[in-house]
Parts: C-alpha cells; sequence; structure tokens
C-alpha cells in the first residue's frame, strides 16, 4: 500500500515538472526562435511604440479606413474577453445591434447591398479580416477597379 502511494506521489511529481514545466518551456523556446513574430502576437509597431496587432481587429471611425467588423468580445475588440455574444438568430438584442449596423452602413453607402461580414462578429469577437465585399462597398459600376485585399 505505502509503495503504490508512493510511486503516485512521484509519477505526480514528474509528471508535473515534465508537462508543467519543461515541456511549455521547449515549446515557448521553440516558438521564440522558429516563429517569433507569430509567437509575440504579431505585434504593429510606429516609432517603437505598439499600436496593435495584425491578428486582432480594431474600431475606425475615420472615412479614410476600412469599416471593421462588429466585436462582441469585451467593450470591443478586448483580447482579455475574447468570445462571441452566444446570441441566439432570434434574439432580440441581436437582431437590434444588426439591424442598427445595416442603417449605418446603407446610410455610408446608399443604395448598396450591405456585406454581411461588415454586420456581423466573429466567433472569437476579435476578427480583423473582411471579406472582398466588405472591403469595398461601392455601387457595382465601381467594382471595375481593383480591389485591394490582401492577408
Amino acid at each position: 500500500m505505502k509503495k503504490n502511494l508512493l510511486i503516485a506521489v512521484l509519477m505526480t511529481i514528474a509528471t508535473t515538472i515534465l508537462l508543467g514545466i519543461i515541456y511549455p518551456l521547449v515549446v515557448t523556446l521553440l516558438a521564440q526562435v522558429l516563429f517569433h513574430d507569430k509567437a509575440n502576437g504579431q505585434l504593429v509597431s510606429r516609432n517603437g511604440e505598439v499600436i496593435g496587432s495584425r491578428i486582432i481587429g480594431q474600431p475606425f471611425v475615420s472615412d479614410k479606413y476600412f469599416h471593421s467588423r462588429p466585436s462582441a468580445a469585451g467593450n470591443g475588440y478586448d483580447a482579455a474577453n475574447s468570445s462571441g455574444s452566444n446570441l441566439g438568430p432570434t434574439n432580440q438584442k441581436l437582431l437590434d445591434r444588426v439591424k442598427s449596423d445595416v442603417t449605418t452602413a446603407q446610410a455610408d453607402n446608399p443604395n448598396t447591398p450591405v456585406p454581411i461580414d461588415l454586420v456581423t462578429t466573429s466567433g472569437s469577437g476579435l476578427d480583423p479580416d473582411i471579406t472582398p465585399s466588405g472591403s469595398c462597398p461601392c455601387p457595382k459600376p465601381h467594382l471595375t477597379a481593383p480591389v485591394l485585399y490582401s492577408r
């Protein structure tokens, strides 16, 4: 009985050290060496100051930027509160928000269909990506110009 208890305690200690300390350190070291930019959140800096991340969306209010996808994370693009809204398709709060976003988008671009990704949130609430139609909400005759979209 004591032998089994000793083995169980020693295995707990060994696996805690191996899987709780050594393995995370090795993976972190490899990530920092092989994928330094991605391992640190793909941060964007300007003049030595971090101003954002390429993988987390952010709201823009100026007309010179694309409209961002709505965020359900905290107070908007809050990485500490990453999650969807968990509101179902018949939830009145969700319907009211989408209706308001559609009205705003139509006011900005009258007589133009509103791309779905500009009024719906992503699963994480942090998704920075928009579709090509979301990046160029302009009338059909003007779509002959190249749409600038890259990932």
